[in-house]
């Protein structure tokens, strides 16, 4: 087989979702490149993979002069594959980097689909999957957390958040701050272990959730979208809006709410322009 670098999805808890295509690809690599080893080599014996093959760590620490090292043994025809410690390599890890390089490169870069915890949590939130933003981690504070917040807050996406069991209370905190406590949000935890469980409700209702309930283990929190934000609509539109209210024979006072409600334009504007209009004609 000719080179190439080969991403593997992992389990994110329950080993029993590793699947026989990616045993083979662990198997058959001339090099398993591992966020933690330590992980790694669990996850190979419960596989039963074993041999003399190259397991070394590709971590935040030692990320740039590895990234070479797997782009060179690639270019010698090596298959070299990538694993995280949990779910879909290139995800909030330095898979990322590797990719690129090697695609760079022009070098084969092959993938394993399989396990995702960004995935799992987004389809069992029960918020609207049709489109979707992942924010990984947010910052941890000063302006970039502050930006990064005010930008979900008018986010007409659903958004799927990593987060840390010590930060989940204070990360929801800050959401129900900016978006409001009625925003819809759903907090997943231990997805696909023993003690899975998924909360669904709203950012207020989440807080008192967590105050009682300790946060244990690796959590996602989908955040449901928020409303569309109100359409622009500018004097002309209004006024075209109002004078064909006024033509089908509606008085001033419902030919306003009538355009107010269909245009999502404030009542007392509409009712302003009927008036205006109402005199114009009969001027």
């Amino acid at each position: 087989m000719a080179g190439a670098l080969i991403l593997v999805a992992t389990p994110i808890g329950n080993l029993g979702d590793l699947s026989p295509r990616a045993v083979e690809a662990l198997r058959s690599a001339d090099v398993i490149a591992a966020e933690d080893t330590r992980r790694t080599r669990t996850l190979l014996s419960h596989a039963g993979v074993r041999g003399s093959r190259r397991l070394r760590a590709i971590h935040g620490h030692n990320e740039r002069r590895m990234v070479a090292q797997v782009v060179d043994e690639v270019s010698r025809g090596e298959r070299v594959v990538y694993v995280t410690d949990a779910g879909m390599p290139g995800v909030s890890d330095p898979g990322e980097r590797l990719v690129r390089a090697c695609a760079d490169a022009g070098l084969a870069v092959e993938v394993v689909p399989g396990p995702s915890a960004l995935l799992a949590a987004l389809v069992v939130s029960g918020l609207p999957t049709q489109r979707f933003a992942f924010e990984g981690f947010l910052p941890r504070k000063g302006k970039a957390r502050a930006e990064r917040l005010a930008a979900l807050a008018a986010e007409e996406r659903t958004v799927v958040l990593f987060e840390s069991p010590p930060r989940v209370a204070t990360t929801l905190t800050d959401l129900a701050e900016v978006c409001g406590p009625q925003r819809g949000v759903a907090v997943a935890r231990e997805l696909t272990k023993r003690f899975e469980d998924v909360w669904r409700g709203t950012l207020g209702a989440a807080l008192n959730h967590v105050a009682e309930h300790e946060p244990r283990g690796e959590h996602v929190i989908v955040l449901g979208p928020a409303e569309p934000a109100p359409r622009a609509v500018d004097d002309e539109a209004l006024d075209g809006a109002v004078g064909a209210a006024l033509a089908d024979g509606l008085s001033t006072r419902d030919a306003a709410s009538r355009v107010a409600g269909e245009l999502g334009v404030p009542k007392r504007r509409a009712y302003d322009a009927a008036t205006r209009l109402t005199r114009a004609a009969s001027s």
